[in-house]
């Protein structure tokens, strides 16, 4: 099969183990992004399948109707991004896995601990102080005895508490009425009222999904809220705050730091951006999941779901009404 790879920007899948499953096909790894569909058709015009790469390139309707050889999309996780119905009204088969069971992304639990860390010490202001030959610039706080407060009780947030609790910080919850329940159920704490559980919070860290429901979830009102002394880390989506009101905090000085890996635009390369380029935002551009073992398990499930299709044994359907046509 002529197999095109998506959105690979640093070239990195062809130096994993799970490179090797797509041996006998006829491979293709595209390391640029590009969004405008009349670039985009004319590279996947002799494509029969497309490896997405997460969330990078939408695929809607106006691109599958261009792609009249295309039979297989195949990528892991949720998918927002890809147009399910145009997929099926142009006999595309969508293949993905979804995690189950207690299987978290333990590399986006990790890179939130990293943020909360770098933020709590001022790890970035601190190491630019010394390599400017200024030694220390201010102090930062431990950890021990404040409380994190995490925003949707998930099985990265779980993790992350996992690392809190060790370190000896008080852990809370809030979310959603069926994942406090379950939260409280598994004797955790959860406040009495939203506003107690941004209020108490020393930390704030989001662990959710977005989807309609989430989009715009974390509101202005909710940072004012919080303590002028806390810290606000998003290693999710940044869709799950209202459009402003991270950068209005800041402004307002509602919230002390803000440390994020997710932004409204992606990849965001304007260096004079107002959020990104604000003196109390810590930023990582989005490699919660940008490990060699994180990919190496995602896209060999990717590679798989080609391997089983070109068996004509396909798994992980989304749509199987196509398959069944």
């Amino acid at each position: 099969m002529k197999v095109h790879i998506l959105d690979d920007w640093f070239d990195t899948l062809k130096t994993l183990p799970c490179f090797a499953k797509l041996d006998g096909h006829e491979v293709t790894v595209w390391t640029d992004h590009v969004e405008e569909v009349g670039q985009l058709a004319p590279r996947l015009k002799d494509a029969d399948a497309v490896v997405l790469f997460r969330e990078r390139t939408a695929v809607t309707r106006e691109l599958l109707e261009q792609l009249p050889n295309l039979k297989l999309i195949s990528q892991r996780g949720v998918f927002p991004h890809v147009d399910v119905q145009a997929c099926t009204d142009n006999n595309v088969l969508l293949c993905s896995k979804l995690p189950k069971g207690g299987a978290a992304n333990y590399a986006a639990s990790e890179l939130t601990w990293g943020l909360i860390l770098a933020a709590m010490r001022q790890i970035p202001q601190q190491m630019q102080s010394l390599k400017a030959g200024e030694w220390q610039m201010g102090v930062g706080k431990s950890l021990r005895g404040r409380t994190l407060g995490l925003y949707g009780y998930g099985r990265i947030g779980q993790a992350v508490a996992d690392v809190g609790k060790a370190f000896g910080m008080k852990v809370q919850w809030w979310g959603s009425d069926e994942g406090r329940a379950r939260a409280k159920a598994a004797g955790e704490v959860v406040p009495e009222s939203r506003e107690a559980f941004f209020a108490s919070s020393d930390v704030v860290s989001l662990h959710l999904r977005l989807v309609p429901e989430t989009r715009g979830i974390i509101t202005s009102s909710d940072f004012k809220a919080m303590r002028s002394d806390a810290v606000l880390v998003n290693t999710s989506r940044a869709g799950l705050i209202e459009s402003g009101a991270l950068l209005n905090a800041l402004n307002a000085n509602e919230i002390e730091m803000a440390a994020v890996d997710v932004f409204d635009t992606e990849p965001l390369t304007d260096a004079s951006d107002e959020l990104l380029s604000h003196p109390r935002l810590i930023g990582t551009p989005h490699i919660g999941f940008v490990t060699q073992d994180e990919f190496n398990k995602q896209f060999g499930d990717a590679f798989d779901q080609i391997n089983a299709f070109a068996t004509s044994e396909p798994i992980n359907m989304i749509n199987p009404e196509v398959w069944k046509q």
